[in-house]
């Protein structure tokens, strides 16, 4: 699991980077055609993180229900981010990744509920959900680096 923890940090730091010089008029911007801006995305990655690994572990998850509400699968923005509360889930973006290696490697994920995901594959542990997560990150940052182009 070491891997995929790494792929996790080091995909989420190259987010990151390639969104360093926008502004938050620019994260927020919802190209023409598109669904959602960049700063929903990493939200959602956030929240979708969460959901797969923490909530579906029966754990209680490291977000407010309030931000799942807003950013999980079939959402999409409905206000502005501000500043600060991009550099908020910014901070969280960045954190949960070590929180979630240092909470496998402490064991808390005992048990898991099975969850068939949208694309058809079914997760029956938290390796799967791991494993997945990153997959869904790297469609994720695809759609970064398009919306990127528009903004």
């Amino acid at each position: 699991m070491e891997k995929e923890f790494d792929i996790l940090q080091k995909s989420r730091l190259l987010m990151i980077k390639l969104i360093g010089n926008l502004t938050i008029e620019q994260l927020n911007k919802i190209p023409e055609g598109a669904h959602n801006n960049i700063a929903w995305n990493l939200a959602h990655l956030v929240v979708t993180q969460q959901l797969l690994c923490y909530r579906l572990s029966g754990l209680t998850c490291l977000v407010s229900e309030e931000m799942i509400a807003h950013f999980q699968k079939g959402t999409s923005p409905t206000y502005p981010l501000t500043a600060v509360a991009f550099e908020a889930i910014k901070k969280k973006f960045l954190e949960f990744p070590g929180l979630l290696k240092q909470d496998y490697a402490r064991g808390v994920f005992q048990t898991y509920t099975e969850y068939n995901t949208s694309v058809g594959i079914c997760l029956r542990n938290i390796e799967e959900a791991v494993r997945f997560n990153n997959y869904h990150e790297g469609i994720h940052l695809g759609v970064l680096l398009q919306l990127r182009k528009y903004v």
